[in-house]
């Protein structure tokens, strides 16, 4: 396989000519010194600043100092409504977006989503007969 470079030259000026002279110019032929420098500066104050974040992303919890990222949100699986958990994939999807089963969003949320919104809930007897 060889290379037409005549071919490649004339697409590298075409690129050029719709795009304009940046996008063909090799990223090295700007870089100096001082952008490095300023670079390196960068690095070093992000390194700090993600340093200073992990040190006080340390919680409390039973006598011991935990990591923050390790504590989940409230990712329960089970119903806000009727208290059923459920291992489905499908109830998942309704569990995030309106924290109930589907069987609840059918019976109770469905055609009613501002309302759900607004914070209403059955009462505890609907759930108990539910």
């Amino acid at each position: 396989m060889s290379k037409n470079y005549d071919k490649i030259a004339q697409i590298e000026k075409a690129i050029g000519k719709k795009y304009g002279e940046e996008t063909i110019k090799n990223p090295l032929s700007s870089w100096n010194e001082e952008k490095e420098k300023d670079y390196v500066d960068q690095i070093k104050e992000e390194f700090k600043n993600q340093k200073n974040t992990l040190a006080t992303s340390k919680e409390y919890y039973e006598g011991f100092f935990v990591d923050k990222k390790l504590f989940n949100k409230d990712n329960s699986s089970a119903c806000s409504v009727c208290e059923k958990y459920s291992f489905s994939i499908g109830d998942d999807v309704y569990l995030n977006k309106w924290d109930c089963c589907r069987g609840c969003y059918i019976e109770w949320v469905e055609d009613r989503e501002d309302r759900w919104k607004e914070g209403w809930r059955p009462e505890v007897e609907v759930n108990n007969d539910k």
